[in-house]
């Protein structure tokens, strides 16, 4: 295809027939949208100018003969007096920011059945609605804002319609969950840093949003090391474009994905929690390291670990322990005890088969009863879980089985008690479609109730039904 400035085309096709008196032919015109290139001949990008009969010099002051439904452009002296006249396609405006911002969420409702007069007594810190007295509840009523307001630069806002602040006997509070920037560093997007309250990349599972995550909660191996996931600082993340693009085909797919936290990732933050400001002028520091690998047959395995540092300030109260009510002391009251862990995990995606596990160890405070003290001691524990994908014209069908422990201190509640789980959970979610999920779970369970002294172990079963809608 030959490329022609506007008075070349003139001249080069009609300009020999406007010479001799021939009748002048109408010559269609095309531009393309990008480089502003005349063209005598459609093609792709181009757009087409209209029909253009070119004038004799010595005509110029006269009536030109003009073709039906054609323009006639007098003829110049140069290409560029002759491209002057040719009429300018403006370009497409763009989009105002307010115009990219995109508005999505999810509602969770969960119904909780504990099995046995034991199981009533059981405590999680992970669903608040379990325990006596409990009915229908709202886990997460969640509403998401965002969007790219320039090329540079991303925002994220969440907050949560479904919070319950501590100590208060009402739900249903908002609460902020996320609000951060995205700063691009280079025009490819591979690099950025993110400032704000977002998570802190450290355990796959808890990057994971619980809109996408099978089982109904977290394990409390994982979680116990961030507060509520989150908290406030600034993180750097590397992906490089194949892994961007296989981070977001996992997550589109029904697979289950984390999402994009990069393929590595580091930064610092407060260390006390979301929505909670740091008590020791003292910031955590994290590392992240994640890879999701393609074999040949289309199945993806992500591997990955990560690692944080710092020191957590505990709050303490009285509390009766074996008949003895005492207040514990710090063994780091000002700067804060230890806080230090590191995980790795693998995921087997569901295709069909699926496997994904968990493991941490590190150290952290806890309370040391027989000391009346809370010190800096040893925590370790994970999961293992395994699921099966059936798509059909039902929808799809994800039946899972998982398995968790821990033993460690739960550093978040008061007197940071320790923890020991034991629990197995066995479970189905059908999603019909993807605006609605439905899930059913049951869990034998042997926790320790961390949410008041005496901090007693109880052993019970519990049947969980869960209704997901995402809009």
């Amino acid at each position: 295809m030959k490329k022609f400035p506007l008075a070349a085309a003139f001249w080069t096709m009609c300009g020999t027939a406007a010479a001799e008196g021939a009748p002048q032919v109408a010559v269609e015109l095309y531009v393309d949208a990008a480089t502003r290139q005349i063209f005598a001949e459609p093609g792709p990008g181009r757009q087409r100018l209209g029909k253009f009969v070119p004038a004799a010099d010595e005509a110029t002051t006269a009536s030109p003969v003009r073709a039906a439904g054609a323009t006639t452009v007098a003829a110049a002296p140069s290409a560029s007096a002759a491209t002057a006249t040719a009429p300018r396609v403006p370009p497409s405006s763009s989009k105002a920011w307010y115009e990219k911002i995109g508005i999505r969420g999810y509602v969770q409702m969960r119904y909780n059945q504990e099995l046995g007069e034991d199981a009533k007594d059981l405590k999680s810190p992970g669903d608040r609605f379990i325990g006596r007295e409990q009915g229908f509840g709202i886990r997460r009523a969640r509403v998401v804002i965002s969007g790219d307001v320039t090329d540079n630069m991303s925002i994220y806002i969440q907050p949560d319609l479904a919070s319950t602040p501590s100590g208060s006997s009402t739900t249903h509070f908002a609460q902020l969950r996320d609000a951060y920037a995205d700063l691009w560093l280079n025009k490819e997007k591979t690099w950025r840093i993110r400032a704000g309250q977002s998570k802190i990349p450290y355990g796959w599972e808890d990057l994971q949003s619980s809109q996408n995550r099978l089982a109904l909660d977290r394990a409390d191996a994982m979680n116990s090391g961030v507060r509520d996931e989150r908290d406030l600082g600034v993180i750097a993340y590397w992906s490089p474009t194949v892994a961007k693009e296989r981070f977001a085909y996992l997550q589109k797919s029904g697979l289950k994905g984390s999402g994009d936290y990069g393929v590595v990732g580091f930064g610092v933050y407060n260390g006390q929690g979301a929505n909670r400001p740091d008590r020791n002028d003292q910031l955590h520091s994290v590392v992240h390291f994640s890879y999701p690998f393609k074999f040949a047959n289309g199945q993806f395995l992500e591997v990955g670990a990560d690692a944080y540092t710092g020191r957590y300030k505990v709050s303490t109260a009285s509390a009766t322990i074996d008949g003895s009510t005492f207040t514990p002391t710090v063994d780091a009251p000002v700067a804060g005890s230890t806080d230090r862990r590191v995980a790795a995990h693998v995921i087997y995606y569901p295709q069909p088969f699926g496997f994904q596990a968990e493991w941490t160890v590190g150290k952290g405070p806890e309370l040391d009863i027989a000391r009346r003290t809370i010190r800096t001691k040893s925590l370790r524990g994970g999961y293992a879980q395994v699921m099966y994908k059936f798509d059909g014209g039902y929808g799809s069908l994800m039946p899972y089985a998982k398995w968790q422990t821990y033993r460690g201190a739960a550093k978040f509640d008061t007197n940071a008690p320790r923890m020991e789980v034991d629990e197995v959970e066995a479970g189905v979610e059908w999603q019909p479609s993807s605006a609605i999920e439905l899930a059913v779970a049951w869990a034998n369970m042997r926790r320790t109730d961390v949410s008041a002294a005496p901090y007693r172990r109880i052993d019970g079963q519990l049947l969980r039904v869960q209704l997901q809608v995402n809009y």
